[in-house]
């Protein structure tokens, strides 16, 4: 099993990278995020998930172990294949990824390729207690991950990422109730930066 490689980024492709270590290259599927981070030449350190099956052996590169994890975590449940767990990593860090899991909030799975709505749905149910139980203590339940979603899918639908809509909302004063109010607060937070 191929658990982590280190060596020089020789080619890219739309969803892969070709890894040269001692005169071997591998080809390493990753992230949109991660593709975008790797420059041509540079040395690279990746963990890895190897896929063996019957009719092929793939890689999968991860940066840390906390989004390999977590890939293998999605892999769990029925109906998510590789191609769709990279998808749910692309589209937010793992740590943002969890807390949207453990609010139960299945709306930020949805955006990805090949996943529909009772898919994200069963990943939520699936996922949350193995999150909360897994004792990663990377998922901390911030004020603005805890007061429901619909504040995060405002400034989301705005354009902003999940981790800006976070930031943003964990830096408003929290006496505000009202989630239009809250929204307010955030973009002025955000204008600010």
């Amino acid at each position: 099993m191929i658990s982590f490689i280190r060596g020089r980024v020789i080619n890219k492709g739309l969803n892969y990278a070709i890894i040269e270590t001692h005169d071997i290259g591998y080809q390493v599927f990753a992230g949109e995020t991660l593709l975008n981070e790797l420059r041509l030449d540079a040395e690279i350190e990746l963990y890895t998930f190897h896929q063996v099956k019957e009719d092929a052996s793939d890689l999968y590169g991860f940066r840390s172990l906390e989004d390999l994890e977590l890939f293998e975590l999605l892999l769990t449940v029925s109906g998510v294949g590789p191609k769709s767990a990279m998808g749910v990593l692309s589209i937010a860090s793992a740590t943002d990824i969890k807390e949207t899991i453990v609010r139960g909030d299945a709306l930020l799975l949805t955006k990805v390729a090949g996943i529909g709505k009772k898919t994200a749905e069963r990943l939520v149910l699936e996922l949350k207690n193995k999150i909360m139980r897994s004792g990663a203590g990377t998922v901390t339940l911030t004020s603005a991950a805890t007061s429901g979603g619909d504040e995060l899918d405002a400034l989301m639908a705005l354009g902003y990422s999940l981790s800006e809509a976070r930031s943003a909302l964990n830096l408003i004063d929290q006496s505000l109730t009202d989630s239009g109010e809250r929204v307010k607060a955030a973009l002025k937070q955000m204008r600010l930066k």
